[in-house]
């Protein structure tokens, strides 16, 4: 892959104000609007989609099947381990990564900054022409509207969502606590959001949970580019495959881990 749109790529030197600015432009960019071209439901598992055959059965995946391409990173002491897995159908068909060094600390709400550039790194090594991008961190679920998944999405025009294991910004309009497997609420803006108050900018969902049990922290869901809030949780859960996580992006975070290791018992 190639960025579509260098001019927005993340420039870890430039000061606070010059990053918040570029934020806002990038939210400008962006679009959370359904704006895509493959199927949505041929997202997900290959006995989940329809598929070729006079009887629907599950003979073999359609050839058009959407390339889902999940990012992850880990981290040496001052460097990133940055993985892309692809899939198709649910089958992996390409994975990538790319070790980069890391030259600003985190600051919440400035993260693409620090891990922009070394994603940028690893997805450039993708020879796939992935259909939709699904990132371990926000995206309009963001002070600015512009999280990782949107800037990113924003630089490749790729259609993107943000997949976050705790809330950035926002309220929830109900309480997340407890609830079953494949439960949704929206994620509302607040003063805290470049938006106005109570637009909704993502979605808690429950992917997993145990009826015994209910103890499973929900996961925080929000566009990032040319995807619809809605949309972005139904593409999520349908990637899900037993996991809390969607499979692309804990095959990549398991990626991550195994590069990191390779690099750690080199060392």
């Amino acid at each position: 892959m190639e960025p579509r749109y260098p001019q927005y790529l993340p420039d870890p030197s430039a000061t606070r104000e010059e990053m918040e600015a570029l934020q806002r432009r990038v939210a400008e960019a962006a679009s959370f609007t359904d704006e895509f071209t493959f199927d949505p439901i041929r997202v997900g598992r290959a006995d989940e989609q329809t598929t070729l055959g006079a009887d629907r059965g599950r003979d073999r995946l359609a050839p058009d099947a959407p390339v889902v391409a999940g990012v992850d990173q880990a981290f040496l002491d001052d460097a990133a381990v940055s993985a892309v897995v692809c899939l198709q159908g649910g089958e992996v068909v390409e994975r990538a990564y790319a070790v980069s060094e890391l030259s600003i600390p985190y600051v919440p709400g400035l993260l693409s900054f620090r891990e922009g550039g070394p994603i940028v790194d690893a997805l450039e090594r993708v020879e796939a022409d992935p259909d939709l991008l699904l990132f371990d961190g926000s995206g309009r679920i963001h002070y600015r509207q512009a999280g990782l998944a949107t800037h990113m999405g924003v630089v490749f025009d790729c259609p993107s969502v943000g997949v976050a294991k705790s809330l950035l910004c926002g309220r929830p309009r109900e309480s997340v606590d407890g609830r079953p497997e494949g439960w949704r609420t929206p994620i509302l803006a607040n003063s805290d959001v470049d938006v106005a108050d109570g637009r909704v900018i993502g979605y808690a969902v429950q992917s997993r949970q145990y009826d015994s049990s209910r103890k499973i922290n929900p996961l925080y869901v929000s566009p990032g580019h040319r995807v619809s809030a809605e949309t972005a949780v139904d593409l999520v859960l349908r990637c899900c495959d037993g996991y809390k996580l969607p499979e692309p992006t804990r095959l990549a975070d398991a990626y991550a881990d195994e590069v990191k290791a390779e690099y750690t018992e080199s060392a």
